[in-house]
């Protein structure tokens, strides 16, 4: 077989990086006309089509992401060769990109994340936003995984894997009280004050639901979809809040808060969801598996 041309990988990693054919023309000081020859020529060998015209852009398409990742590998393998022989040496590392959904709990992702974290030849890129944006992100490469709270919408099934991680029961946590009696569940909730997570959410729906069987209406002071905020209010607002007891955990083991029921009738579910790839990033099972490990 023919020997790979580094130089049309070269080409290849600038157009990539630049993401327009004009810029990389610039910053290469050679035509547009050259550069997508020299393209053409590497999708030739590697038999496979790089990238896509989205509008007026240019897209990595999943085997452009994959050699993205090799030329960086194989750049950065250049630059540490420089720096040996100046006596600097530089450890190779893999890239993990990783997307996670406001709504899910810090905690939970850190706890999933940190035995990579430890890891020497692995390096995370960590994104945050609403699940539809991840899930774009998702398909146009930029992305290997993305953490949430919910599966992936029904209609993407054969685009998308949603792995069910762990699921645990919410809780009502609040401030102690002195002295307070034994809480009793639904009914001390009717016309207190709670803090809750958004509309939206699975957990809201089945919460919303449990009270409404028992009649039961408290006095709601704020909706929350970020996990992190609602950490905050749990601590601050002189309210209940319904969280899964992993966002509070470290709150409660200080008692700064405490757990004043557990719904085992609503549960807070985690998942790992992955595209359907010819080449899936290998990290990606890896943390999938470990993440089935952990405890609720």
């Amino acid at each position: 077989m023919a020997a790979l041309n580094y130089h049309h990988l070269r080409y290849f990693w600038a157009i990539a990086h630049e993401r327009s054919l004009t810029r990389a023309a610039q910053k290469l000081h050679v035509s547009q006309s050259a550069l997508s020859i020299q393209l053409r020529a590497l999708e030739e060998r590697l038999g496979q089509k790089l990238f896509e015209r989205v509008g007026r852009s240019l897209q990595l398409t999943e085997a452009g992401r994959i050699a993205l990742d090799y030329a960086d590998s194989i750049f950065e393998a250049g630059d540490e060769l420089v720096g040996v022989f100046k006596g600097r040496v530089a450890a190779r590392r893999r890239r993990l990109r990783v997307g996670s959904a406001a709504t899910l709990s810090r905690n939970f992702q850190l706890a999933l994340l940190r035995p990579l974290l430890a890891r020497a030849d692995v390096t995370l890129e960590l994104h945050s936003g609403t699940l539809r944006e991840l899930l774009a992100q998702l398909a146009a490469h930029t992305l290997d995984l993305v953490l949430a709270n919910v599966p992936a919408p029904r209609e993407a099934q054969s685009q998308w894997h949603s792995h069910l991680l762990a699921e645990q029961p919410v809780s009502l946590v609040g401030k102690p009280r002195a002295g307070r009696r034994k809480f009793v569940f639904p009914a001390d909730l009717h016309g207190a004050p709670v803090v809750l997570p958004g509309p939206t959410s699975n957990v809201r729906a089945a919460f919303d639901a449990l009270l409404a069987q028992a009649r039961v209406q408290p006095v709601v002071l704020a909706e929350v979809d970020d996990m992190a905020l609602l950490r905050l209010l749990a601590r601050e607002a002189p309210a209940l809040a319904l969280v899964p007891p992993v966002v509070v955990r470290d709150e409660l083991r200080a008692r700064v808060l405490v757990e004043y029921c557990r719904i085992a009738e609503v549960r807070e579910s985690f998942y790992a969801i992955s595209p359907s790839r010819r080449f899936p990033n290998p990290l990606v099972r890896e943390l999938v598996e470990a993440g089935r490990k952990l405890p609720a």
